[in-house]
């Protein structure tokens, strides 16, 4: 153990320039910056994601640190905010190394009338300026990139052929169609994404839409986009569903799978089910993880060396 700092002073300072240039942007296109608690009586349901739970002396009941200021911020715009964005500490609990961390920053913001093109071109744009370069892109759909290592057309793959094609070096405990789809996605998909350019990957499927409205072309696919720097995932974006009912039935589906894989359910958020009832924009959003931006700018692979005092220094699981 060490009491010095993880980060060098030039990683600070390169650090320091990326969020005047993130702001100076968001400034440009006239996006107001706003800041959420980071400390909440509800969170995500969200299978994939752990909250971390406290108890606050005089209080009842648990609260969570945020996963993300998603809720909040939709609840903003629900109320007649603008065009916002946000940068700032959220919470997750699990894996802790190289590229995770319980406590990290995210930039999110949300766009009024943006489609599915126009919010990718903003995230490349914001990219672009954070970093302070521009850099090339490739741009695939989720399905073709499955393609491409599989051989044969996703719809075509059975769940039995996703196992398979997974291989002997997948972990226990995969228990459904897109349990496989992720593991592949990182262990084989992924992997052939170059380097040195930014792949934006589109049309998730409609069982990993989350919070993204659904291709009204073809409703098997989502108007969700995430972007990676080779492995290195970046950005998660949707094409926002604004329709109170469905996303409740998601919530609902959400801890289904949940308590079949023995974690605690969790109550859907009703403040974020009432805005959305009481009607929210047509808006696109997405949320980039500033630490691994910052990895990029300094061509670091491991986000410790980013922040200077890391919640878990240590490699855990």
């Amino acid at each position: 153990m060490s009491w010095q700092p993880t980060a060098t002073l030039a990683t600070l300072t390169t650090i320091a320039a990326m969020r005047r240039r993130i702001r100076h942007y968001f400034d440009d296109q006239q996006v107001l910056e706003v800041s959420t608690a980071t400390l909440g009586a509800h969170t995500v349901t969200d299978p994939a994601i752990e909250s971390i739970a406290v108890t606050l002396a005089g209080q009842h009941g648990v609260r969570y640190l945020q996963t993300s200021p998603e809720y909040a911020m939709k609840r903003l715009l629900a109320a007649g905010a603008p065009d916002i964005y946000q940068l700032g500490p959220v919470f997750r609990d699990g894996e802790a190394g190289a590229r995770h961390q319980p406590e990290f920053t995210l930039i999110e913001w949300y766009r009024h009338g943006f489609d599915l093109d126009a919010i990718v071109a903003d995230t490349l744009a914001m990219i672009d300026a954070a970093l302070g370069r521009p850099n090339r892109v490739r741009r695939l759909r989720y399905a073709t990139a499955f393609e491409n290592v599989l051989g044969v057309p996703l719809a075509d793959c059975s769940d039995r052929s996703l196992a398979a094609a997974a291989g002997a070096d997948a972990p226990s405990g995969l228990d459904s169609r897109d349990a496989w789809l992720d593991w592949l996605l990182v262990s084989q998909v992924t992997p052939t994404f170059a380097a040195d350019e930014l792949t934006v990957l589109t049309h998730y499927p409609a069982s990993q839409a989350a919070l993204a409205r659904l291709d009204p072309a073809d409703a098997a696919w989502a108007l969700r986009f995430e972007v990676f720097a080779g492995t290195l995932e970046l950005a998660n974006g949707f094409v926002e569903l604004a329709d109170a009912d469905e996303q409740a039935a998601r919530f609902a589906a959400d801890n289904v799978v949940r308590r079949a894989r023995k974690q605690p359910s969790l109550d859907a958020d009703p403040n974020l089910l009432a805005a959305l009832a009481n009607g929210l924009p047509a808006c696109a959003g997405v949320a980039v993880g500033f630490e691994r931006l910052a990895m990029l700018s300094t061509a670091s692979d491991d986000i410790r060396q980013i922040m200077p005092f890391p919640p878990c220094p240590e490699e855990t699981r």
